[in-house]
């Protein structure tokens, strides 16, 4: 049985992710000239399936790329894929799902009329799983002193496309240090992301999270947390400028991300920040849990 197995689905074809499915003359593979989104399972239900679909929607149009299917298209293709999954890894654990659309092949060239029609891959594995000691512990995360952000002027985090150099190569530093993950920072200075998750911190028993000005993507674990998830545990949440220097009034820093949800971070470089059962972050990510199972329960519609 395998250890590790990714079920694929190129354009319709099912097929272990580790046979070749794209032409190299795809242009997410030449280019990243391509977006994605993530969806995960909470007991076997797709969760938040229309806020993701609507930020690959305006991910879409941002690149001014045509999707070549809705999402009742979509639907069914993901559960035959998941079906697949399962077929060779049976079991009941809680499922990563990535769709990714490319503009398609064509000739060698940028200039986006070369592309003949959208493509799309999705691939299927098990949900990644933070470590039990990190849970309890926290993440040690350092900050990127190479690299800046990509402004928004340039090429906008908001758009969830196939081009991470700039994220692989940050965090490439921070992990050179020792670090778990990295924060980064914009041309101003000022907090924006780690590599793959959002980043918030408690001040004053509530959080704060860099705006979207910052230069972040809109991660809807963030949202959902911003727009009522935290306040159904009493927990107040804003958007504000946070700089390297304003950490250390910061009691406690945690990542967002929705394979994720909410990890706690022990400390930025030699900055620490509380942890463990009694913090902020442990109280969201109970109320995060409760509201996922509540959404699993009442949208039977998104079993996968």
């Amino acid at each position: 049985m395998p250890t590790h197995y990714i079920q694929a689905n190129t354009n319709g074809r099912l097929h272990p992710a580790s046979e070749p499915s794209i032409s190299p003359l795809d242009r997410g593979f030449l280019y990243g000239d391509a977006i994605y989104e993530v969806w995960r399972t909470y007991d076997g239900v797709i969760f938040a399936w229309e806020e993701h679909w609507n930020r690959l929607r305006a991910s879409a149009q941002a690149l001014h790329m045509r999707l070549p299917f809705a999402p009742g298209q979509m639907l069914p293709e993901i559960r035959r894929t998941v079906s697949a999954y399962r077929g060779q890894v049976p079991g009941p654990q809680e499922l990563y799902i990535r769709l990714q659309v490319t503009r398609g092949d064509g000739a060698i060239g940028l200039d986006v009329a070369l592309a003949e029609s959208p493509g799309f891959v999705l691939l299927v594995q098990p949900c990644p799983a933070i470590p039990p000691d990190k849970l309890q512990t926290g993440l040690r995360l350092s900050i990127a002193t190479s690299l800046r952000r990509n402004p928004i002027e340039s090429l906008d985090p908001a758009w969830k496309t196939g081009n991470y150099l700039n994220n692989l190569l940050c965090l490439r530093e921070a992990r050179a240090r020792g670090a778990d993950d990295v924060v980064m920072l914009n041309l101003a200075g000022e907090v924006t992301e780690s590599a793959v998750s959002n980043i918030a911190f408690v001040r004053d028993g509530g959080f704060v999270t860099p705006p979207l000005s910052a230069g972040i993507l809109g991660g809807i674990t963030r949202s959902l947390l911003l727009n009522g998830f935290a306040a159904s545990a009493g927990i107040a949440g804003s958007q504000e400028t946070v700089r390297p220097s304003d950490l250390r009034s910061m009691d406690e820093c945690f990542l967002l991300s929705t394979t994720k949800d909410i990890v706690p971070v022990c400390a930025i470089d030699d900055q620490a920040f509380k942890t463990g059962p009694e913090s902020v972050a442990s109280r969201l990510k109970a109320a995060f849990a409760g509201a996922a199972r509540a959404y699993a329960a009442a949208h039977p519609e998104l079993a996968a």
